[in-house]
């Protein structure tokens, strides 16, 4: 496998930034609610306007993106980042903290962590050849699934020992060291495409959903990306109520079926390598889309006590196995299939798309458990993400040109 070394520090850079933000997983709702002490409809506000507001911002972001240099985006989104991190400490030393602030380092932390994928996404590309996509992203999917395994964890015992504040400290200098190894990387960076004179500015934005649109193979699994993702989003906080409200699960026993199963999404991103020689990548790509959807209506039956908490685990730890080997075969499908000159698009568009859907399909949830049960909106969502198997290149992918 012949990554090189600039591979390795943009690895490097993304594992740094990963543990951080591992670290540091859910420091601002707490700071909102320990420290500001507001109600719950504004922490769910916090939670949200992340989201929205970098969907509306990432829709003229795409065709900025991918006119520029890379380099420069990853770099300046790292360091929007690290600075609104650590304005949080600052402001509360001084006495000036808000919640009016926690909400715009929310808006620049989702429109960073947009800026940063959609760049070097397409940048990874550049680095590496198309045998060692596959190999690269999978490296990308372990760290992503180490960070999330650990992170919350020994943030936890972080907090608990020095305060949230040397969390968040943490997390910003994270970002700061992500910029560092990604200011050395030292290959010259390919130029970026230039821009059709002739197209207007909301050609280019559309530009990455018509890309999509026209290739049959990105089609289906962008359809298959938005159900899965908006189900699987409408079904954790019904998870969590069902855990802790019917079943009265302990705090221990909420952390560990959460925590536990995460080291499977590791095991998945790296068997993808072997299991890609062994039966080839089409087919992977829809063994392990089907094998991380199918297991969730198990959970709308979850018993209380030890044999809920065990069928949590082994629903978990199967569905993200699967999960981490489809990620990263799937990065490398949508990377080989999509054209240089419109991958930072079609990344943002991509991710503009989910932040729209997502927090709708939560609510729609939401709406559904009032209306029913828990159990029943659990099941539904399960037996919607199950059904995203069925968006799923299943015939032989074809290349099309892109649109003109």
């Amino acid at each position: 496998m012949a990554l090189g070394s600039d591979f390795r520090r943009l690895w490097t850079a993304y594992a740094i930034s990963e543990a951080g933000t591992g670290l540091s997983f859910g420091a601002i709702p707490l700071v909102a609610v320990v420290v500001l002490k507001v109600p719950e409809f504004q922490v769910s506000l916090l939670a949200a306007l992340g989201g929205l507001a970098a969907a509306v911002i990432g829709l003229p972001a795409g065709p900025w993106i991918e006119f520029r240099r890379k380099r420069p985006v990853m770099v300046a989104a790292d360091l929007a980042r690290a600075l609104a991190i650590i304005s949080v400490p600052i402001a509360w030393t001084c006495g000036l903290l808000s919640f009016a602030q926690l909400c715009v380092v929310s808006v620049v932390q989702a429109v960073g962590a947009l800026a940063f994928g959609a760049a070097s996404g397409s940048h990874l590309k550049a680095l590496v050849s198309p045998v060692d996509r596959a190999a690269a992203t999978g490296r990308f999917e372990a760290t992503f699934w180490t960070a999330y395994s650990a992170g919350p964890a020994a943030g936890g015992a972080l907090t608990s020992w020095l305060g949230v504040w040397w969390t968040l400290s943490a997390d910003a200098l994270s970002f700061v060291l992500s910029a560092v190894n990604v200011r050395r990387l030292r290959s010259p960076e390919p130029p970026p495409p230039l821009r059709a004179p002739d197209r207007g500015k909301w050609a280019e934005i559309v530009a990455g959903w018509r890309y999509i649109v026209t290739h049959r193979g990105l089609r289906i699994l962008y359809v298959n990306s938005q159900v899965f993702g908006a189900a699987m989003m409408a079904a954790t906080p019904l998870l969590t109520v069902l855990m802790l409200g019917e079943l009265h699960f302990s705090a221990w026993q909420y952390g560990v079926g959460w925590g536990v199963p995460c080291a499977a999404g590791v095991l998945g991103a790296l068997a993808l390598k072997p299991l890609t020689s062994r039966f080839g990548s089409h087919r992977i790509l829809l063994i392990t889309g089907v094998g991380r959807a199918v297991w969730l209506p198990l959970l709308a039956a979850m018993p209380a006590g030890t044999p809920g908490l065990v069928l949590l685990i082994a629903v978990e730890f199967l569905a993200l196995f699967f999960t981490g080997a489809f990620n990263p075969a799937f990065a490398t499908y949508r990377m080989t299939h999509t054209e240089d000159g419109y991958l930072s698009r079609v990344l943002a568009g991509w991710s503009v798309t989910s932040r729209t859907t997502q927090p709708i399909a939560i609510l729609l949830g939401g709406a559904l458990a009032a209306a029913t049960s828990v159990r029943f909106a659990l099941l539904a969502c399960g037996l919607v993400v199950a059904a995203s198997s069925l968006f799923l290149p299943w015939r032989a992918p074809a290349q099309v040109t892109a649109p003109a």
